[in-house]
């Protein structure tokens, strides 16, 4: 995969991944902002701004005129806000390129943040969170976070709350857009089909404005846990929704290769551990999974699942024997061989499109300002050891690191505490 970074004099980065032939191209724009640089009280700020974005500019001042330009080229479009980042982009054929980047970066450097659309979008965010409690399996995600990071940024929701989203002013907007939103927290990835000549002059033009001030910094999380934790919500559900995590490390960490087999092999696809002895063989839940989430300063490795009420305990000892496993025996050459070429062709497979390797370069770009080939990185996970996995097991599996958290109908969490022990 050809991967081009070039600083503009701005200091905005611009990332290129020509595909050749290729009927589409995609415009990512990705900023350094995200909830881990909010307060208390502007919590929620940064997913709300993403939405008003969207809601006129000075060019498009209504929001139907930027949906309806987008939808007249058949553009698929979309914004997302995460801890550390946001991003904005559009995917379209490649003869509509210049009309995308215009609008993606018209949206991005000249939003308006019209007041009457601010109060009418807050409903819809305050619906969107809503709809997000009404989902188990997605609020013991924030209930786990919350247990892990507690009351910091790292422990908010990105979402925010009901309080702060009404709350929210037009200058607290521009504040907060003026103190991130700028050239040097900036990234700019196209991939696709384009112009390579022109596409630098093209990308400068359109950010010409932005602002070249120096970017605000996030608050350092704080981790500090002795023993095991564990959280419950009551919910009236028929299944009761869990979620572990154990304390890693940042995304920058040359464990990371290792990680990324060692989260595979418990619960990354349909024959992981996790999924032949939970589902295949114990018949206890119909989803589980284990992924590895690192930032740039912590991380976790976390495993979800959901299990019948009547069942919990059960699941909850069969987890954690599999994850002790993994501390006492060595993974087969077979088994790792397995992984390795799962990873491999899954790597490669989720390349194939325009928007794909935009976000894998963006996301890369954003949490380790260096971007890695996917052959690189494939090349990196061959070469992880069956003992480099046994110590990295023994190393994040301990009960000082051990948090776990349950959506059902559990008042007490005291029923699982002797349950949380490696």
């Amino acid at each position: 995969m050809n991967i081009k970074k070039t600083t503009l004099p701005n200091g905005l980065r611009l990332v290129t991944v020509p595909m050749a032939d290729n009927p589409a191209v995609t415009v990512l724009v990705m900023v350094e902002a995200g909830s881990k640089y909010e307060t208390k009280d502007t919590n929620g700020l940064s997913h709300f701004l993403e939405h008003m974005v969207f809601k006129g500019t000075t060019k498009r001042p209504k929001a139907i005129e930027i949906s309806r330009e987008l939808d007249s080229i058949g553009a698929h479009f979309n914004a997302f806000t995460g801890q550390e980042y946001t991003g904005y982009y559009a995917k379209v054929a490649s003869n509509r390129f210049d009309q995308a980047l215009d609008i993606v970066s018209d949206m991005y450097v000249d939003p308006t943040f019209n007041p009457t659309e601010a109060e009418k979008e807050k409903g819809v965010i305050i619906e969107e969170l809503r709809m997000y409690q009404d989902l188990p399996q997605h609020q013991v995600q924030d209930v786990l976070n919350d247990l892990v990071h507690g009351d910091q940024p790292a422990g908010w929701k990105i979402i925010g709350t009901e309080s702060n989203v009404r709350s929210f002013t037009r200058e607290q907007l521009l504040k907060y857009r003026s103190e991130h939103y700028v050239a040097s927290a900036t990234i700019v990835i196209i991939a696709g089909s384009f112009d390579e000549t022109t596409i630098e002059t093209q990308v400068s033009n359109a950010f010409s404005s932005i602002s070249t001030g120096t970017a605000k910094t996030k608050v350092t999380v704080n981790e500090s846990q002795s023993v095991p934790q564990c959280k419950t919500l009551f919910k009236e559900t028929d299944q009761t929704h869990i979620a572990f995590a154990v304390r890693t490390f940042p995304i920058l960490d040359p464990r990371a290769p290792v990680m990324s087999v060692l989260s595979t092999l418990l619960g990354g696809s349909m024959s992981s551990r996790l999924f032949a002895r939970m589902r295949e063989e114990l018949g206890i839940c119909y989803y589980i999974h284990a992924s590895h989430s690192p930032s740039t300063d912590h991380g976790e490795l976390t495993i979800s699942a959901g299990a019948d009420n009547s069942r919990v305990e059960e699941a909850v000892k069969g987890i954690i024997s599999e994850c002790i496993r993994l501390k006492n025996e060595l993974v087969s050459d077979a088994e790792l061989k397995k992984v390795k070429d799962y990873l491999a062709g899954s790597t490669l497979l989720g390349l194939e499109t325009s928007d794909a390797r935009a976000e894998f370069c963006g996301y890369q770009e954003i949490l380790k300002h260096t971007i890695q080939n996917p052959v690189d990185l494939i090349a990196k996970i061959q070469a992880v050891t069956a003992d480099q996995i046994q110590k990295l097991a023994k190393e994040v599996f301990i009960d000082a690191g051990l948090n776990m958290a349950a959506v059902g109908k559990y008042k007490d969490s005291e029923i699982f505490k002797n349950l949380l022990h490696f």
